[in-house]
């Protein structure tokens, strides 16, 4: 609700961990430099460690953005696994083939094994990275150590990133796992913000998300830092609940008062003020002649408002004779059910196969549905490619493109579900055969930015497009960006990518949010397709059958 009106692009503080929106705190700039370094350097163990919410999940995705293209990288975000379980998942990271519903050990490690060496022998490298690694098991743990003795005379072949609160300094401690923490060659601890960092935090996140002008006084985000101590999630939820409240009362700007009130209904507190507007809406209105009557109920007090008339309250009392009107609120459209109750529905199906076919689907493509493993590779035929990321609701929004999104529940189930329609907050999903609209918040909740995307490539060849190029490649790129930009394309030199061209790359690039280096690679050319869809390419935005 107040993005346009805070003249903002996007929700600065929403809570999935968007690379973009990463302070480099003097603590994250060390994490993130020491993870780079350990990869770098060929260790066989990094330890990620900090407190619930201080932006570890964050510094992981950014990170991969980091990461050389002759990294392959398997990321686990659900570690309640079996020994059995985290290998097969491994192997299903890496697009690594074993017989279907194994159970044996040493058939998964084998078969890993074989592609770590012909990973290594392409020159390849393969880092494993584990999320919330303070859930792993004692087991589980040791058959990660034993991964990591793959390896040549000269290094290893798996690198190991494991990312948990403290508990996982305290589990790789224990006598049993001194092996495993003696191959820990990086350790870094993510610690809360200080007061400056904090101050310096939230002007980051609104610039990132389009607002340079300081709606945050100094005073306003310091009582957002000592109300939060500095966890960057909680900053982000009570910097959120303080635009809202800023925007709800007709304020330009966020002042310690209002976020004092949001920190408090944040954080469960509860306000010092009881609102009448807030106990009104759970009581039944009911008009009495000239007087808005709030029933008596438990906790309520009763209220009698004037009614206006003409402008002015009417305390004309009414006749005897006058009827007594009974005002009733229209009965609201029923709501969908929450998206676990969904989710854990008996007969819907939310596994990957099937995903794909909604998927593909959109993209008027007939897939085989006795198919045991549809993915990627059937689109190729159809000329179409995928892509895999993590991203946030603003990054879907800007390719504009049907997704499958993997979601989590507490319980640890994976499921599948297409995203195929997205505005303002609201996000709608297809769950098996059933399409649903539901807050985007609430959909977080079991997202946490992994996606799949079908896109339609134009005919190009190799990628990426680089400057000093030549060729119809660069013709069409040109063409494109005359599309988009709403001018005529240069036809003098057209197919040779100069100096100029480059310069027309960048600013779309940096429109959006994209790393500016003038390079064309693959999202630069999903991202430039997105931005002028034909007609028979699927959208977020519009309406398909």
């Amino acid at each position: 609700m107040y993005v346009s009106y805070f003249g903002l692009a996007e929700r600065p503080f929403s809570l999935a961990p968007d690379p973009r929106y990463l302070y480099l705190s003097a603590a994250h700039r060390e994490a993130l430099a020491n993870l780079l370094y350990g990869i770098g350097a060929g260790g066989s163990v990094v330890q990620l460690t900090g407190e619930v919410g201080t932006g570890k999940t964050t510094v992981c995705r950014a990170l991969l953005e980091q990461l050389p293209p002759d990294v392959d990288v398997a990321m686990i975000f659900n570690p309640r696994l079996t020994a059995v379980e985290l290998l097969a998942a491994v192997c299903d990271e890496l697009r690594v083939t074993y017989p279907p519903g194994t159970r044996s050990l040493k058939v998964l490690v084998d078969a890993l094994s074989h592609a770590l060496l012909d990973a290594h022998g392409r020159g390849r490298r393969t880092v494993l990275i584990i999320d919330e690694a303070q859930n792993l098991g004692a087991a589980v743990l040791e058959e990660v150590r034993l991964l990591t003795n793959v390896e040549t005379t000269r290094e290893k072949l798996l690198q190991v990133i494991l990312i948990g609160q403290p508990e996982l300094e305290e589990l790789l401690a224990r006598p049993q796992l001194r092996q495993l923490a003696q191959r820990i060659t990086v350790r870094s601890h993510l610690r809360p913000f200080t007061a400056e960092e904090a101050v310096a935090y939230v002007q980051h996140r609104m610039e990132v998300a389009g607002q340079r002008q300081p709606i945050f006084d100094t005073r306003a985000a310091r009582v957002a830092y000592r109300f939060s101590r500095g966890v960057p999630r909680l900053l982000n939820t009570i910097c959120d609940r303080s635009l809202l409240g800023a925007y709800a009362t007709g304020r330009t700007r966020v002042t310690a008062a209002i976020v004092r009130r949001a920190a408090r209904e944040v954080l469960g507190r509860p306000p010092r003020r009881r609102w009448i507007v807030a106990t009104a809406t759970a009581a039944v209105l009911v008009t009495v002649g000239g007087t808005i009557t709030l029933l008596d109920l438990p906790g309520l007090p009763h209220i009698e408002i004037p009614l206006l008339r003409g402008g002015a309250a009417n305390s004309t009392p009414p006749p005897e004779t006058a009827p007594v009107v009974m005002a009733t609120a229209a009965e609201p459209a029923r709501p969908e059910p929450p998206l676990a109750e969904l989710l854990g529905t008996p007969g819907v199906h939310t596994d990957r196969t099937t995903a794909f076919l909604k998927l593909y689907a959109r993209w008027h493509l007939d897939a085989n549905a006795n198919a045991t493993d549809l993915g990627c590779e059937y689109g190729h035929q159809a000329g179409l490619r995928c892509l895999r990321r993590m991203g946030t609701w603003a990054v879907l929004r800007r390719f504009n493109l049907p997704a499958i999104l993997v979601l989590v529940t507490p319980g640890g189930d994976t499921h599948h579900v297409v995203l195929t329609g997205l505005g303002g907050e609201q996000a709608t999903l297809q769950i098996g055969e059933r399409q649903v609209t539901l807050p985007t918040a609430e959909i977080e909740r079991f997202w946490n930015g992994p996606f799949v995307l079908l896109w339609k490539p134009p005919a190009v060849g190799p990628v990426p497009l680089k400057p000093g190029m030549r060729g119809k490649d660069i013709l069409w790129l040109r063409q494109r960006l005359g599309e988009i930009e709403g001018t005529a394309a240069s036809t003098s030199d057209g197919q040779v990518y100069d100096e100029e061209l480059k310069r027309r790359v960048v600013a779309f690039q940096q429109v959006e949010s994209l790393h500016p280096d003038g390079i064309v690679n693959e999202e630069t050319l999903v991202r430039l397709a997105a931005a002028t869809p034909g007609s028979d390419v699927p959208s977020l935005s519009r309406t398909r059958p």
